[in-house]
């Protein structure tokens, strides 16, 4: 929580810094949003990452992978200061008060909605209130050039000051008492002070190939306070009401901002290349949407009541499912996902490569199905009903999948070597465990369901004959190894039978796998990459399922308090030597895992 703005200001330490190379930690970001677009705002005042208009575009701010020349928004006291920032309650908006020896002030951060919902441009709004004594800010804004592919420029146009950058065109809007030093080609440069009662706005209005309104500072400064209330408004919808409801309103609120309004598509994340270990190669493009993570999230919507986002997401994945077929992963806007693409740029802690493109879209994943399948039973089990067409194509993926599953594939973590992963064939009896009780249920036509429930006998006789090991007493990660895969504690949700070695299995994950409280995950992991947070919420999940409860709590409890380093915006991975936050963020894995745990230890179905 903020402090108190009437405490007495306490300052005897040094103000958190940029390291050498000008990196900030990544758990020193939170995340603004509208539903289109996405900023990370880091502690130090500032927005090191915003890709305009959309999540998937070209980023405007970048230094988050380019310290040296990435562009950036950074609003900072021109003292050294202490820092105390926090979401506003049931908000994405973000608020963050600096003390320096001179006085305190507030930074108001939001990516701005209207009444309406989310309006037809971008605009990125920043207000600065004084609290106490005086405090001067200064201002500086810097484009990034996208590795050397666009060369920024401002310019006049109808007596505004504004910028270009490719094919994004901005305005600046500033209150009047912000002094403006330089404003030219590269960039911004500007301060201000402010006094108790005192206000600022500094704002940025941008979209691409487009018109833009040029609104006035008094509606920009007034709809941080809309949008604060339309947050709120939201999250007093969800149906949630137990313990840790907190923790779980703002992960579903970091799933808000990932859910991209204007197609109903989720993004697995809203960055690119971040690492999975530091100095390593192994960093991705997240901004697309999988199957997988689509399908996990709005099973998490659906967990909290979030009826609306999950009928638009899922409506979204059934339509590229019907136009593309089964594949692993699609653009925000519903197209095959691009080849991987290289740029010369620093990276993360000087991690690279930096890309764009994913890889995994050339993949086969029997984890499609049981997604998919998996998704339509949760939406179903709310209450919810199936239209023809959207059956029809359940009925060929469930057709799909009853042929191939004896098929080696690229299993859950997308590897490149192609085996009989035990967890893929899990997918499959999941999937087809599904289908048969839909059509059981009239949701689906019952001509192939006989044939459904004999392919998951088949499985599921696989998967206890072939996939289990006496010796390790655990599921595998495949026939023949001794090597433990954590996603086999999703079996647990899936509803596959054993309880006895399905509880042996978790032990082995934690035995193998564990690290403190964190997961990685599979057999020498460890080796490339942090541990796998999704993991440990999967393993938090599991055990509540399967009764152990108290056990579940502690392990949440130890999790939750090892992941407290920010203000609840999480990534993919963690460090488990010192907790240093890993991959790409908002991560939505991570944050639907979380939900789902929630749920499961409250008796919430997870399906």
């Amino acid at each position: 929580m903020l402090p108190d703005p009437g405490q007495t200001p306490h300052f005897d330490a040094p103000p958190p810094r940029r390291d050498a190379d000008g990196y900030l930690p990544l758990e020193g970001y939170g995340a603004l949003g509208d539903g289109r677009s996405l900023a990370l705002a880091g502690m130090d005042g500032s927005i090191d990452w915003w890709c305009v208009p959309n999540l998937d575009s070209p980023p405007l701010f970048d230094r988050l992978l380019d310290p040296d020349t990435g562009g950036y928004f950074a609003i900072t006291p021109s003292e050294p200061c202490r820092i105390d920032r926090a979401y506003r309650t049931d908000s994405n908006v973000l608020e963050t008060i600096f003390t320096t020896a001179g006085g305190r002030a507030k930074l108001t951060e939001s990516i701005n909605s209207g009444t309406a919902g989310r309006l037809p441009w971008a605009e990125l709004a920043r207000r600065i209130e004084g609290l106490d004594g005086h405090v001067r800010f200064d201002i500086r804004v810097r484009f990034g050039r996208r590795a050397s592919a666009v060369n920024p420029y401002t310019s006049m146009i109808g007596g505004q000051h504004v910028f270009h950058a490719g094919r994004v065109l901005g305005i600046f809007r500033l209150s009047d008492e912000v002094a403006v030093e330089t404003l030219d080609d590269d960039g911004l440069v500007a301060s201000l002070s402010v006094a108790p009662g005192e206000r600022r706005v500094v704002a940025i209005v941008a979209g691409a190939d487009e018109p833009l309104v040029v609104p006035a500072i008094a509606e920009i400064d007034a709809r941080i306070d809309i949008s604060d209330r339309e947050w709120r408004q939201w999250c007093a919808n969800l149906a949630y009401r137990g313990r840790h409801r907190d923790l779980l309103v703002r992960s579903a609120l970091a799933l808000k901002l990932l859910l991209f309004s204007p197609s109903g598509a989720i993004a697995a994340a809203a960055t690119t290349s971040l690492p999975e270990r530091i100095g390593g190669d192994k960093n991705y493009d997240y901004r697309f949407a999988w199957v997988r993570d689509a399908g996990f999230t709005i099973k998490a919507f659906l967990a909290v009541g979030a009826q609306a986002e999950a009928k638009a997401a899922f409506t979204w994945l059934l339509k590229r499912l019907e136009q593309h077929g089964t594949q692993v992963c699609y653009t925000l806007g519903g197209d095959r996902v691009d080849p991987v693409r290289t740029f010369d740029v620093p990276g993360y802690r000087g991690s690279t490569p930096v890309v764009t493109g994913n890889a995994a879209t050339a993949q086969h994943q029997h984890g499609v199905y049981g997604d998919i399948f998996g998704t339509a039973a949760r939406f179903v089990r709310a209450g919810n009903i199936l239209d023809a067409n959207s059956a029809q194509i359940l009925v060929r993926i469930a057709d799909e999948c009853a042929d191939r599953w004896r098929q080696p594939d690229a299993g859950i973590w997308e590897l490149p070597e192609a085996r009989d992963y035990t967890m893929s064939k899990l997918s499959c009896w999941q999937a087809l465990a599904r289908a048969v009780e839909l059509a059981d249920t009239g949701q689906l036509p019952t001509t192939y369901r006989d044939r459904w429930a004999r392919e998951c006998d088949r499985i599921a006789e696989w998967i206890n004959t072939h996939g289990w090991s006496d010796a390790l007493k655990a599921y595998v990660f495949y026939p023949g190894s001794e090597r433990i895969d954590a996603s086999m504690a999703l079996a647990v949700r899936f509803g596959f039978d054993g309880p006895d070695r399905l509880a042996s299995t978790l032990d082995a994950i934690d035995r193998s796998l564990g690290a403190g409280p964190y997961h990685y995950r599979y057999s020498d992991a460890k080796d490339e990459e942090g541990c796998f947070l999704a993991c440990s919420f999967w393993m938090i999940e599991a055990r509540a399922l399967l009764g152990q409860h108290d056990r579940a709590e502690a392990a949440l409890d130890r999790l939750v308090a090892a992941l407290d380093r920010g203000v609840g915006i999480y990534t993919e991975m963690a460090d488990p030597t010192d907790g240093t936050y890993l991959g790409n963020l908002p991560q939505g894995l991570t944050h639907l895992a979380l939900v789902m745990a929630i749920t499961a230890l409250t008796g919430e179905p997870t399906g």
